[in-house]
């Protein structure tokens, strides 16, 4: 077994290193939108329909104007979490492309969604992360939209915070800008790498973000939405995405975390990341 070397990244432990346990603070798959069929339509026309078992959901892809993705349906494992009243975050893995994951942030009450594709990129793209994310937005088909949309947002800028997965896992973020962000590991198989990554972070409900990163060393990301009201008892759910230790097979599974606000880092005004754009 390769002993890690934190200077020497081809040592870092692959995404399956993570386990077992990285999952042991996840909440539990609920069940609420079993029976219930949710269809989207995006801004372009494309239209989503899902219809939820309890452990299944069946979905038919229909494109709408500009959108070059084929029709498609099919029937996967899903896994679903209360975020809050009527706001659910779902994750599936597609079984017919098992280079995409799927994300849906699903607000019952605003009749909307905000859909995150996570895609593995093939190994010669370079100069961009493996994997790739593509937000969109939808509304609910049969219900009247209300309240703000999802949209990205700059509000985790200058926090850091403490984030504790199991008994044995635990690490540190920093928000740094609306592109770039830090971590260090606290505890686990992973104590004493650090690094800084691409993000993004969406809006979902005032207090409630989803916060999505991109590793540039191991070939994988995540997506996640956490609940930042109470920053002393935050609440996250989330997924990693991405390739095994072989760089061959896609790896997928979900997690949860409880976090606490350490601190904000006030920038003087005119030096303030929130005002300097992702660059993109």
């Amino acid at each position: 077994m390769t002993t890690m070397n934190p200077a020497d990244t081809s040592t870092w432990l692959p995404l399956d290193g993570l386990a077992p346990g990285f999952d042991a603070n996840k909440a539990p798959h609920t069940t609420a939108l079993s029976g219930r069929q949710i269809d989207l339509t995006a801004p372009n026309g494309t239209r989503i329909a899902h219809r939820f078992a309890d452990a299944e959901v069946t979905w038919t892809y229909s494109p709408g104007e500009g959108d070059p993705t084929a029709p498609a349906s099919d029937t996967d494992a899903y896994e679903a979490f209360e975020v809050d009243e009527d706001l659910f975050f779902v994750q599936f893995h597609h079984d017919y492309l098992p280079n995409e994951a799927v994300s849906l942030v699903v607000d019952l009450r605003a009749g909307r969604v905000l859909s995150i594709l996570s895609e593995i990129l093939p190994a010669d793209e370079k100069g961009r992360t493996r994997v790739q994310h593509h937000f969109g937005t939808a509304t609910i088909d049969g219900t009247a939209p209300s309240g703000d949309e999802p949209h990205p947002t700059t509000a985790l800028i200058g926090r850091r915070v403490e984030w504790v997965y199991s008994t044995e896992h635990a690490y540190e973020h920093v928000y740094l800008s609306e592109r770039w962000y830090s971590w260090q590991c606290l505890a686990g198989p992973e104590r004493g790498l650090a690094d800084t990554d691409e993000n993004s972070v969406w809006e979902v409900r005032p207090g409630i973000y989803v916060f999505a990163w991109r590793e540039k060393v191991i070939p994988c990301a995540s997506v996640t939405i956490a609940d930042h009201r109470d920053v002393t008892k935050i609440r996250s759910h989330g997924v990693l995405f991405g390739l095994d230790e072989t760089g061959e097979v896609p790896t997928h599974f979900t997690f949860g975390a409880w976090g606490r606000l350490i601190s904000v880092t006030q920038h003087a005004p005119e030096l303030e990341p929130a005002y300097f754009g992702t660059g993109a």
